[in-house]
């Protein structure tokens, strides 16, 4: 009974996520989330458990700044749950922002993704996480298949269809058609291994130490992949190693691009090789379609002209390629009865 009144008020939902942002997708409103995949708690002491005092933004913006007993977290690493407690408290947190607020009610009907090479035992996590974070039933849904969908690429045609998902702890390409999944590959290397490139870079070049923000900031102002038609350069300020006091450089373009050249040739070799391992008249589809590039990591300036040149493909990027998979969430959540055999795993929570 609870759980038919609960459904009643409770949305559909679609949660991308991500080991840096996490991405809600509402029914009928469409992407109503967008915030990192951050979580800040004060340390257990013999007198008390953890306590959570910050989620999303707020809590990414007191990482490296906290006090003593207060730490920051990303509960999801490389794609995968690394602390079922704190994700099962953050999805809990944006499921209630999600629905109003409310939360006796509110037990709504969840896809989340996982990456396509994830064992059952961390899919089952992702189930159990969503179920104990609120949801009354959760779905998971391969990534590639739900980013695939958000592009609007005709995975349900007997064609074939290339994606390449670079998010910030995994990088995923699969090849689709008949809305399933002919070939995958996946990496642990995306825009988390760009900034720490970045960091020891700056490190053993200029003995400078600075945190995972400033790396990502230098990245996405003068990062690339390719050359650029004009170079630039900035300002980094951080800690020097030498004597501990604050310094400020400038860098250039190419000395990112230096650092960053041993991610991005991982990534080509990744997509190469699924290359190699897709049938042959679906390789001949991908020539004619391309492939496209979505996640967060797909911006990197030139990355597409790189990619296009070195596997000789035409090469697309999403139009938003932050929304891809919550907005692939979104069109499953649309037409749900039709769709269920692409869910990977199913739970059930309130009843």
């Amino acid at each position: 009974m609870l759980g038919s009144i609960s459904g009643l008020f409770g949305k559909d939902i679609g949660m991308d996520l991500g080991t840096a942002n996490i991405v809600v997708y509402v029914k009928g409103k469409g992407v109503v989330i967008n915030e990192p995949a951050v979580i800040a708690y004060r340390r257990p002491t013999r007198r008390s458990s953890r306590e959570i005092i910050a989620y999303g933004s707020e809590a990414k913006a007191m990482a490296g700044k906290t006090p003593v007993g207060v730490e920051t977290v990303r509960p999801l690493l490389n794609g995968v749950i690394a602390d079922f407690d704190m994700t099962g408290a953050l999805i809990r947190h944006f499921l209630e922002k999600a629905n109003n607020g409310f939360r006796l009610f509110g037990h709504p009907r969840v896809l989340v993704c996982a990456p396509v090479e994830v064992t059952e035992v961390e899919r089952k996590a992702f189930i159990d996480a969503t179920l104990d974070g609120g949801a009354r039933e959760a779905y998971v849904v391969e990534e590639p298949v739900a980013a695939a969908m958000g592009v609007g690429l005709p995975i349900d045609e007997p064609r074939g269809n290339m994606i390449l998902d670079i998010g910030g702890g995994t990088s995923e390409i699969a090849v689709l058609s008949l809305n399933g999944v002919v070939v995958s590959n996946s990496l642990r290397v995306a825009g988390d291994e760009m900034d720490n490139s970045i960091i020891s870079m700056m490190r053993q070049k200029y003995t400078l130490a600075i945190g995972s923000a400033t790396a990502e900031e230098v990245k996405n102002t003068i990062g690339s992949a390719d050359a650029m038609a004009t170079e630039r350069d900035i300002e980094v300020r951080g800690r020097n190693l030498k004597d501990g006091l604050p310094r400020a450089i400038r860098i250039s373009s190419a000395e990112v691009r230096d650092a960053l050249e041993p991610v991005i040739v991982q990534i080509i070799e990744m997509v190469r090789e699924t290359l190699e391992r897709t049938p042959p008249e679906l390789a001949r589809d991908i020539v004619d379609q391309g492939l496209v590039i979505t996640g967060g990591a797909s911006l990197l300036e030139g990355l597409d002209r790189r990619l296009s040149s070195n596997l000789n493909t035409p090469v697309l990027r999403a139009e938003r390629p932050l929304f891809s998979v919550a907005e692939g969430l979104g069109k499953m959540l649309e037409q749900f009865d039709s769709i269920k055999k692409v869910l990977v795993s199913v739970g059930h929570g309130v009843r």
